[in-house]
């Protein structure tokens, strides 16, 4: 694994992608029920990936998350975290996630991503994770209006690019044609899956 603070592109661009796979979640916090990615069709989704132990998700991804949750109407823009543990995973317990929110006053739905069903042991990345193909945390994931991927961006990405790529996809129509050039992790020109990184800084 590795450290650092650099983006994995300088110029990411909210190109169309696949449908956005189904949130595997074992709990929820800040929620009154569980959410569906179906269940929002017609809003842009901000899926934060985090690890309340990563230094750069706690300085960066969910201050930037919560900039963003009050920032945009709930009926354009849905912001969720989802705390994907894949390291560490006797010290990040549900219990100590609940403690995590209250202290940082994160007040958007969290989801639990779910254990691999081999054990963290045999498979130390969890369900959704794996699903997304995500490289570490902190990532950031766009879902347009329609529950497509628009953007997989791994390690900090600047508040005006984000801003610019949600007002994209939010002037875009929730029915409408689609670019055809599937999204991947930039940094990865092949599309191939490449090892997990935890962001240290």
């Amino acid at each position: 694994m590795q450290s650092g603070a650099t983006t994995n592109s300088d110029n990411p661009s909210a190109s169309a992608g696949p449908l956005a796979p189904a949130l595997c979640v074992s709990r929820w916090f800040n929620a009154q029920a569980d959410i569906s990615l179906e269940s929002l069709r017609g809003r842009v989704v901000v899926l934060h990936a985090f690890q309340m132990l990563c230094p750069a998700c706690v300085s960066h991804g969910l201050p930037q998350a919560m900039k963003v949750h009050r920032a945009f109407a709930q009926s354009d823009v849905a912001v969720l975290g989802l705390h994907t543990v894949f390291e560490h995973h006797d010290a990040m317990a549900p219990h100590a996630l609940q403690a995590f929110l209250e202290e940082y006053r994160i007040s958007f739905p969290v989801a639990v991503d779910r254990p691999s069903p081999n054990g963290p042991l045999a498979e130390p990345v969890p369900t959704t994770m794996r699903a997304y193909e995500l490289r570490g945390t902190p990532s950031l994931v766009l879902i347009d209006r329609q529950g497509m991927v628009r953007l997989k961006h791994f390690g900090n990405i600047e508040d005006l690019a984000l801003g610019a790529l949600l007002g994209q996809l939010i002037a875009e129509p929730a029915e409408g044609p689609q670019q055809s050039s599937p999204s991947t992790a930039a940094g990865d020109s092949t599309g191939a899956p490449t090892p997990i990184q935890h962001r240290a800084t």
